[in-house]
């Protein structure tokens, strides 16, 4: 939903002053970079001042700056701290929560061209990148030497490090290898006060200080920019087994995950997609698998040698206990392969049918087949087509609600949907997103998920290493009182 940064009730003198400071902002910016890396074409603007997230508001920037070094970043937040302009990272524009989304008078600040991999060390097993390199690209790389990056979104092709960092992005392996923030050693950052750090460490321990590497990561481009990242990598792992299970209905594979926890088994991915993405998915691709289930279930088992088959037996038994209609294992990597690509394919099939709200919820495995139910309890209420989708191996689901294109009473339905589902999340003990991040879809949600006392600690952080008030504002923590000392 574009809001325009100029509306009826502007006054002239309002319009004047807006026009009078763009014009400074732009001089400024054309005096440290090259014309050609400054867009002020609002046709263009457009397309770079929002992420994919449904409905988030947006407004046009003053500017999107293709930046190409770090060098570059600094010279911007500088600019920015002078004319006290807000400045907003932007990676791929894969983002699902509205944080890379521009507010009037902002730079948006497009990382998207920063794509080298200045290192890979198979000695010491880390990588060092800039944030616009693709997470896939990465993950081919590092295959070369014989290593892996483990996070692997669905984005995974069309998704950048940087952003995947900002929102400390999960995947489909998280379940056994954890995400994103895992695997960050260190960074190279330009703080809110328009100099340049690095933090963290590339040994494999280190204690020195606060960790402030953890801190960054997450937090959307509200504490600093970051324009390198030093990553953990680990060998290859072992061919891997495929498990399939059929269910009729959700609840009973949400009781299955639960028999797998129970079981003691921790697959290498273990995911959940319902009847109406799989009829997106076939009606896109022909892929034939909504003939005969309601629900599946694929997971992955990469134990080593022997292991990795009994252990996908003991998958396979866990499907059966929660009540699978069918399941079987397969080690045929190809046939895994195109399953696990299935799942990947099903956020983009629901999106050719109409405007698609996600969410990002994550809950305690034993409540998982409870927020299931609710679930589809909703999408009655609200009279809302809601899909599902679920890196259910560890809690977190994404329930994709579905509307007809320019209807907008059903926006008003689900947007309520939305609403409840978030609370019934909370009442359930879990926290309103797993790996998307807070932007300005979840403000309300993470109001109600944190105490008063952590928001103002937030917001205190957030003062100290933001004193002009100029990173990406508006994203990431609940809206307080302004902090003391803020200027």
């Amino acid at each position: 939903m574009n809001q325009h940064d100029r509306t009826e009730q502007d006054r002239p003198e309002q319009v004047e002053h807006q026009d009078r400071t763009a014009e400074r902002l732009l001089g400024a910016l054309g005096r440290v970079l090259r014309s050609e890396q400054i867009v002020a074409d609002p046709a263009v603007m457009s397309g770079l001042a929002h992420d994919d997230a449904e409905w988030a508001p947006w407004q046009l920037p003053v500017a999107v700056v293709r930046v190409e070094s770090t060098a570059d970043v600094q010279a911007v937040v500088q600019v920015a701290i002078e004319h006290r302009a807000p400045v907003v990272p932007r990676g791929s524009g894969t983002g699902l929560s509205g944080g890379a989304n521009a507010i009037t008078g902002a730079i948006v600040i497009d990382l998207s061209k920063m794509t080298k991999i200045k290192m890979i060390d198979p000695v010491e097993r880390f990588a060092v990148v800039q944030p616009g390199v693709i997470n896939d690209d990465l993950r081919a790389a590092c295959a070369e030497h014989g290593l892996w990056y483990p996070p692997d979104p669905a984005s995974s092709p069309w998704s950048s490090i940087g952003g995947n960092v900002a929102t400390n992005a999960g995947g489909v392996c998280c379940v056994k290898y954890g995400v994103t923030g895992d695997y960050v050693l260190g960074l190279e950052i330009v703080t809110g006060r328009g100099e340049v750090a690095r933090i963290g460490k590339r040994t494999a321990k280190g204690v020195a200080g606060y960790d402030l590497t953890s801190l960054l990561v997450g937090s959307e481009g509200t504490l600093g920019i970051v324009t390198e990242i030093t990553l953990r990598l680990r060998w290859q792992r072992p061919a891997e087994h495929t498990v399939v299970g059929y269910f009729d209905s959700i609840t009973d594979a949400g009781v299955a995950v639960t028999k797998i926890a129970e079981a003691g088994l921790t697959p290498s991915a273990l995911e959940l997609v319902d009847r109406q993405c799989l009829e997106a998915v076939d009606a896109w691709k022909n892929m034939g698998l909504s003939a005969d289930a309601d629900v599946i279930l694929l997971a992955r088992c990469d134990a080593p040698d022997d292991a990795g088959a009994v252990e996908a037996a003991g998958v396979a038994a866990a499907f059966d206990a929660g009540g699978a209609t069918w399941s079987a294992a397969t080690d045929d990597q190809e046939e895994g392969d195109a399953l696990f690509a299935a799942r990947r394919l099903a956020y983009p099939a629901l999106e050719r049918l109409g405007p698609v709200l996600t969410e990002d919820i994550c809950l305690p495995l034993r409540q998982v087949p409870a927020m299931l139910a609710r679930i589809q309890q909703i999408a009655v209420d609200h009279e809302t087509t809601i899909a599902n989708i679920a890196h259910v191996g560890d809690g977190n689901l994404h329930p994709l609600l579905i509307t007809p294109i320019g209807d907008e009473p059903a926006r008003v339905r689900a947007q309520a949907a939305f609403a409840d589902i978030i609370a019934g999340c909370l009442e359930l003990g879990g926290t309103v997103t797993g790996e998307h991040g807070v932007g300005v879809l979840k403000l309300n949600g993470l109001a109600s998920e944190l105490s008063p006392v952590v928001q103002r600690m937030q917001a205190d952080v957030k003062a100290a290493l933001d004193p002009y008030r100029i990173l990406n504002p508006g994203k990431a923590i609940a809206p307080v009182d302004n902090p003391e000392g803020d200027t």
